[in-house]
């Protein structure tokens, strides 16, 4: 069985899916882009607010679900451009720890909006 997990701590969906699920013991986060949690609103800004933004998406998502950064087991990391690779890496890492979640980074022609980064995750959940 699949529940839906919602926070007003992130941003609502702007589509027809949930801000994450929670099935089996784990966490699925939609991707996060970075928009206001307060006003829903895509806030473009440097590649560090950006992902500063959407690292602060995921941990309100992430605690909704009775988890954390600490209980990630896998990344997902799309990039408009790959070289803001070293910086989101850098910011991406300051809010997690070792050992380290399983990870993907890509780079694509185009996000939601023109975001420059959009981050989702799996963790494992405790409910």
């Amino acid at each position: 069985m699949k529940t839906a997990i919602e926070s007003n701590e992130a941003p609502k969906p702007i589509g027809p899916y949930s801000q994450a699920i929670h099935a089996n013991g784990l966490v699925f986060t939609s991707g996060q882009i970075a928009i206001s949690p307060e006003t829903g609103v895509y806030t473009p800004g440097s590649i560090e607010e950006e992902t500063h933004r959407v690292m602060k998406n995921l941990q309100a998502l992430l605690s909704a679900a009775n988890s954390s950064f600490d209980a990630v087991l896998k990344t997902g990391i799309f990039l408009q451009d790959m070289n803001d690779f070293a910086v989101v890496n850098e910011i991406y890492a300051s809010y997690l720890s070792a050992p380290f979640p399983a990870r993907e980074t890509v780079q694509v022609a185009f996000l939601p909006k023109g975001a420059k980064v959009e981050i989702s995750m799996i963790a494992i959940s405790n409910p």
